[in-house]
């Protein structure tokens, strides 16, 4: 499925000849993100990617870096997560040689113009604003705050305000300096093209990149005892809820029978959610389910916007359907999870961004890539007895977490619900 090859300068690069394909795709992965930030430094990862889009000596302009790649019809981005940053570009596959030039630029000759940086500061602070009066996206950063409290992993990766316009240009290039070097890189490339001439096409782009010495983050720290609860009072229509428990790390050898538990609760229109909160009860229009992996840790969340006169109810009905998975799911809903997880992988397969994602993500993270086929055997090897002690192993009232944003004045009345019933 893919080939690797590590250069003298410890940039690690691998591929996947597609050769069906028209397009080609390459993601350059850094391992910063939120995870490695100060309290003072909380949005800095995402400030340095904003502004590598911002200009470069060649290309002065974030207009000239743009158009570099879409007057050919491509694709262009980056993102910024916890444990590390990706800059991504998607192209017909004559144009690869410019992608990997322009990333390249961006990556080692950004200019962080003054005059830029206070324009982004700006962009930014707006950004983190638009979360806030945005209450199902608030909910998201609320839960995160609670299962993670006073550490980086429940910190929102855009920052704070506050910190975000305090950031000076030399503290952002010394960020950069610090976390980003070939050490700490993984090019992914995905597309019809040999892995000999991708390797070739990257060294000469990335050619004279200084080495740095990649840091690491703290470490997770968990002390939970006993439920955790946090309600954000806005006078909305919709009163917004998640309620989680900490999951998995995305090296722990049964995340694959988490990520099939949360399947059967609440992915698709078959989970047990959607039948049973929306189509059964009619307590909310979106309900549904999700878990996240990092190095040391992991949470499995449920997010739920309802009325706020029935949203007791439907903090009971998910717990309830919580407290259901411990007794076990049924054979028909183990194939239909299976099916599920495996087709949207396939289906994903087909994609050269998603491969070059599934490719780098995971050399960066853990150092070892799985190959679909590998995955499909492991997801074929769960049982319905590895799912119902997963299911009683994390859902414990002592670990369980809510956030809540609606009109509501007080966290007492909820308090007494954050609990399983008999388990």
């Amino acid at each position: 499925m893919f080939q690797k090859t590590i250069l003298n300068n410890g940039m690690t690069i691998v591929s996947s000849e597609m050769p069906h394909t028209r397009s080609v795709s390459i993601a350059v992965y850094i391992g910063v993100g939120s995870r490695y930030e100060s309290e003072e430094q909380a949005g800095i990862s995402h400030f340095v990617e904003h502004m590598l889009f911002k200009g470069t000596q060649a290309r002065p302009t974030a207009k000239e870096i743009s158009d570099a790649i879409e007057g050919v019809g491509g694709v262009l981005n980056g993102g910024t997560d916890r444990e590390l940053t990706v800059y991504w570009c998607k192209v017909a596959r004559p144009h690869l040689a410019l992608a990997a030039d322009l990333l390249a630029d961006m990556i080692l000759r950004s200019s962080f113009d003054p005059v830029e940086i206070e324009k982004e500061r700006k962009v930014v602070v707006e950004e983190i604003n638009m979360v806030f009066d945005s209450p199902h996206q608030l909910v998201d950063v609320i839960i995160d705050e609670v299962v993670w409290p006073n550490q980086a992993l429940g910190r929102d990766v855009a920052g704070r305000k506050e910190t975000v316009s305090s950031f000076s240009r030399e503290t952002v290039l010394d960020y950069l300096h610090a976390h980003y070097g070939p050490r700490n890189t993984v090019v992914s490339v995905a597309g019809n093209i040999a892995h000999d001439e991708v390797v070739d096409l990257i060294d000469k782009a990335f050619r004279g990149w200084p080495l740095n010495a990649p840091t690491a983050f703290p470490p997770v720290e968990d002390g939970q005892m006993e439920p955790r609860l946090r309600v954000e009072q806005r006078k909305i229509e919709q009163a917004h809820v998640c309620l989680a428990v900490r999951g998995l790390s995305s090296l722990h050898p049964s995340r694959f029978t988490l990520d099939l538990l949360n399947v059967i609760l609440g992915e698709g229109m078959g989970s047990r959610l959607f039948l049973e909160l929306r189509e059964k009860q009619g307590l909310a229009y979106d309900v549904h389910s999700y878990v996240s992996h990092f190095l040391d840790s992991g949470a499995a969340v449920v997010y739920a916007g309802v009325d706020p006169k029935r949203i007791d109810a439907t903090i009971s009905g998910i717990i309830e359907q919580l407290s259901r998975l411990k007794d076990g799911v049924l054979e028909e809903e183990i194939v239909r999870a299976k099916e599920f997880s495996k087709g949207r992988m396939l289906l994903r397969m087909e994609d050269t961004r998603s491969v070059a994602s599934w490719l780098g993500g995971q050399e960066l993270l853990t150092g070892r890539i799985l190959t679909v086929d590998e995955v499909v055997a492991i997801i074929d090897a769960v049982n319905p007895d590895d799912l119902r002690r997963m299911a009683q192993q994390i859902y414990t009232t002592d670990k369980l977490n809510m956030a809540v944003v609606g009109p509501f004045k007080s966290q007492k009345r909820f308090a007494g619900l954050l609990r399983f019933g008999r388990h």
